[in-house]
């Protein structure tokens, strides 16, 4: 495996307020409680939360604890309890993703906040196979709308779930890598470990 990606940490209020803002799309109530863990990644700390009804978040390259709860209380307002063994089997499922044996995750995932667009990209996120990558022309092309390839990239930009959900093989029609919430050289490295698996 290759090795970590560094971590740089910024200021608590700016960094909720970046990820609380672009995540809070959701026209349905907020869950009863929110469940979370921490894992520790090859990207860094990362956050995972959900409730009964599937995933939720994912938040990667996390400079602490702390950040992670204060966004998650600051964008569902209600309860969120640490409970690790909620997500065993996500966890799992890391684990055999960044050590190159698992390519296609099986999770239960709750997308209710995200709009019907959103979530209709999101889906369409999950066919781009292991290793290979798709423009946002393509991916606009592939929902049925393609003259809304900003738009696309949009919604990929507010994608809740990286990992689980593949944003990462999205990349601009003349090759460039676009973007990525967290910073290219994560989506670099996802980008490196499946090509090289």
């Amino acid at each position: 495996m290759k090795d970590s990606v560094s971590h740089k940490p910024i200021a608590r209020q700016y960094w909720v307020q970046r990820h609380a803002g672009r995540l809070r799309q959701g026209r349905s109530l907020p869950p009863d409680s929110i469940y979370y863990t921490l894992y520790s990644s090859p990207l860094g700390l990362t956050g995972i939360a959900g409730s009964k009804k599937g995933l939720m978040r994912i938040v990667l390259h996390l400079p602490d604890e702390s950040h992670f709860t204060h966004y998650l209380k600051n964008s569902f307002q209600c309860e969120c309890l640490k409970k690790p063994a909620f997500f065993e089997i996500v966890v799992k499922q890391l684990n055999l993703y960044f050590s190159g044996d698992l390519k296609n995750f099986n999770c239960k995932l709750d997308l209710s906040r995200g709009t019907s667009f959103q979530q209709k990209v999101w889906q369409q996120l999950t066919a781009i196979p292991y290793g290979k990558t798709q423009s946002y022309r393509m991916l606009a092309k592939a929902i049925g709308q393609p003259k809304a390839f900003r738009a696309v990239g949009n919604a990929n930009g507010k994608n809740p779930l990286p990992l689980i959900i593949p944003c990462h093989r999205v990349i601009r029609e003349n090759g460039d890598m676009g973007g990525y919430t967290g910073g290219l050289h994560l989506k670099r490295f996802l980008l490196d470990l499946e090509r090289n698996n």
